[in-house]
């Protein structure tokens, strides 16, 4: 009796355990990283008779969690890949939404500054008119400078979510180590049974760390798991978790970088955030955002080089040359705002050195990274530091200042010393957006006329003609030291007369005394002049001592004895040449190498952001969808289906009142066999 007790006892209690992991498995059906669990029976060992083996009942061999490691490590793949997909996407947009907004971007600024100086061009005289052109060019500014607070809002949004994905990553590494620990301590572990609910536990803090981060999982032994970056740098060993910090960067207070501490060793594992949320982030901030400022900045460079350049050889409505009508780009603070040097530069730390933009049209819109070396920290390379390429290197001069000359600008050396490992963060553009301001207030201040002109003498017998004059400059763009001819206000030092010794001859003389021209110093006499064709009086070559900052023309026949007087434009307030030059400007290819116009350099940096920014869309679709498959896949092998479970639930209460009916037999037995000895 005793044996058939024990064979329906083992029954009940086996599939009292059955029925209890099949109610745990729909209880946790929505539990997330719950991973099924299923009960393995096993016969036991069968007693010999003389008739055979006569068997004992049932146990409990393992309660077995259903799981695929394969599986799991492509889900955490996946996971990986969509967080980093999503978090750039996010941010994408966010920049798209920015750039490319009729209200936020920079294009309708520009049209109507633009649009307004054509106006102003039409009556350049009219203060009405010239209020109009100041109003949209302080539009324009602002807009500049919005914009680069807007950058500036999501460069910081970005930081702070690196930092706040950093912290949580860090709760993970600690409750995985800790998961680790109480593994390696379970009971059963050494014959084999594994806690089922901190596997479980284990494997949801990883793909949640996978949410944030790429990682690569071994298993070890004791149950337990390393955990590690991409590029290899543990971050749990055991029941051990490393911390991860955020700092500013040594070469570039405005990026992040990233550094392990375990136990007293710290590590700078920057390079080896990939994947994940702040993967996504760091290659968005790298990759998208800086060279957005760059490139904002550039466009601002430009419209203040060019601008500034036109208006400077303007006249006012007073007569006086124009100024500056923007920031001057290569004021002292200016190049020096335009370079960072790193925090580890060894003492004394005294290098001086700036960025002068030399010309608007070649500028790239990247960093650059100035490194010295040997000799003394004399040696010196330029580095992209977007590509890493060495794009200039040699040694410095001593004693200083010394030029790096690079396209559209030139790094000043200009005093201190140098260490050997020394680096300076090279920003030619970055601040640009920012630093942009409109210098005039006055609408009388606007040099919208030309402050030179010339006239045939009445006296000519020839069919020769002079053109109205061109201005190239003030300074000399050699030396930047103002030319000779508009020292004196309001007036042409000196007025020039043209005398025609010949039809094919002629002199250029000094007309301060009108009634007595003399010669030029040098001289300019014996000058050709050929027949047909527009001839051009004067040098165009800064280097020429007959420079003069102007031209003029003479077509036409001259004949011997006529005389072109050239003079400062007294007077000249309805003369619009230079508003016209200045509003041609909008539409003139003056930017990348003189191939795009300031609009056209725009509408290019809008146009990669917002291609960029689909194929963003449908990168995370992509991953969306690789997501989903490996998730379903995970469920297909470890969730729970509620309609199988049900049924075993059937399964196993049927067998478990069967086993309890079986030691009823026994005991109805049992008591007859009682009831024979009574």
């Amino acid at each position: 009796m005793a044996g058939l007790i024990n064979i329906g006892l083992s029954g009940i209690l086996g599939h009292q355990s059955a029925l209890n992991t099949t109610g745990n498995n729909i209880t946790n059906a929505n539990t997330p990283g719950y991973s099924r669990q299923q009960v393995i029976f096993d016969a036991r060992s069968g007693i010999n008779t003389g008739a055979g083996t006569i068997g004992t009942g049932v146990s409990i061999e393992d309660i077995r969690r259903v799981a695929d490691d394969f599986v799991v490590n492509q889900l955490r793949s996946d996971t990986s890949l969509f967080g980093e997909q999503s978090a750039l996407n996010s941010e994408f947009t966010r920049l798209d939404n920015l750039l490319g907004g009729e209200t936020t971007g920079l294009n309708t600024a520009l049209n109507n500054f633009f649009t307004s100086l054509q106006s102003a061009a039409e009556d350049p005289a009219a203060l009405p008119q010239r209020q109009l052109v100041l109003s949209e060019a302080q539009g324009l500014v602002t807009r500049f400078q919005s914009l680069n607070s807007s950058l500036i809002q999501q460069r910081e949004s970005v930081r702070s979510q690196m930092q706040a994905s950093t912290a949580d990553i860090n709760s993970l590494l600690s409750s995985i180590a800790d998961l680790n620990g109480a593994i390696s301590e379970s009971p059963g572990l050494a014959q084999g049974k594994m806690p089922n609910d901190l596997l479980d536990k284990r494997d949801e803090q990883l793909r949640q760390l996978s949410e944030l981060v790429q990682v690569k999982v071994t298993p070890v032994d004791g149950g337990q798991i390393n955990v590690s970056l991409a590029g290899g740098q543990a971050l749990v060993t055991g029941d051990r978790a490393s911390s991860l910090t955020t700092a500013d960067s040594d070469s570039d207070p405005n990026q992040l970088v990233f550094k392990l501490q375990t136990g007293n060793r710290v590590a700078d594992v920057t390079g080896q955030i990939v994947g994940g949320e702040l993967g996504g982030l760091r290659t968005f901030q790298t990759k998208v955002l800086e060279p957005a400022f760059g490139q904002l900045g550039r466009i601002a460079i430009a419209v203040s080089q060019q601008l500034n350049q036109q208006h400077q050889i303007g006249m006012d409505l007073e007569g006086d040359l124009g100024g500056l009508m923007f920031t001057d780009i290569n004021s002292r603070q200016a190049q020096l705002g335009r370079v960072t040097p790193n925090a580890n530069n060894l003492p004394p730390q005294s290098g001086v050195v700036g960025v002068e933009i030399t010309d608007s049209a070649d500028l790239a819109g990247v960093n650059y990274e100035l490194k010295f070396s040997g000799n003394n920290g004399e040696d010196f390379a330029v580095v992209d530091t977007q590509t890493g390429k060495v794009l200039r290197q040699g040694q410095l001069p001593d004693p200083l200042p010394a030029e790096i000359s690079m396209p559209g600008f030139n790094i000043v050396v200009e005093s201190g010393q140098f260490q050997d490992g020394d680096s300076f963060l090279v920003n030619p553009t970055r601040n640009a957006a920012a630093d942009i301001e409109l210098m005039i207030e006055r609408e009388e201040d606007l040099a919208f006329a030309t402050p030179i002109t010339a006239d045939a003498d009445l006296g000519n017998s020839g069919t020769g003609s002079i053109s109205q004059g061109t201005m190239l400059s003030v300074n000399n763009p050699l030396t930047n030291v103002p030319l000779s001819n508009f020292t004196q206000r309001g007036e042409l030092s000196p007025p020039l007369v043209v005398r025609f010794t010949s039809a094919t001859t002629y002199d250029i003389l000094d007309a301060s005394d009108p009634a007595n021209p003399v010669p030029l110093t040098p001289p300019m006499t014996g000058q050709t002049f050929q027949e047909g064709i527009s001839n051009k009086i004067f040098s165009e070559d800064p280097s020429d001592p007959n420079y003069r900052g102007f031209q003029f023309e003479i077509n036409g026949n001259p004949e011997a004895g006529d005389m072109f007087t050239i003079d400062y434009n007294t007077d000249g307030v309805s003369d619009n040449r230079n508003a016209q030059i200045l509003g041609g400007l909008g539409t003139e290819n003056t930017m990348n190498g003189g191939n795009q116009s300031f609009s056209e350099a725009y509408g290019g940096l809008v146009e990669t952001v917002g291609v960029t920014t689909r194929q963003s869309q449908l990168d995370k679709d992509a991953g969306a969808a690789l997501l989903e498959q490996s998730t379903n896949q995970r469920e297909s092998v470890s969730g729970v289906n509620l309609d199988e479970e049900a049924g075993k639930l059937i399964q196993y209460q049927a067998a478990y009142n069967a086993s309890a009916q079986v030691m009823s037999v026994a005991q109805d037995l049992f008591d007859t066999l009682l009831s024979t000895f009574r």
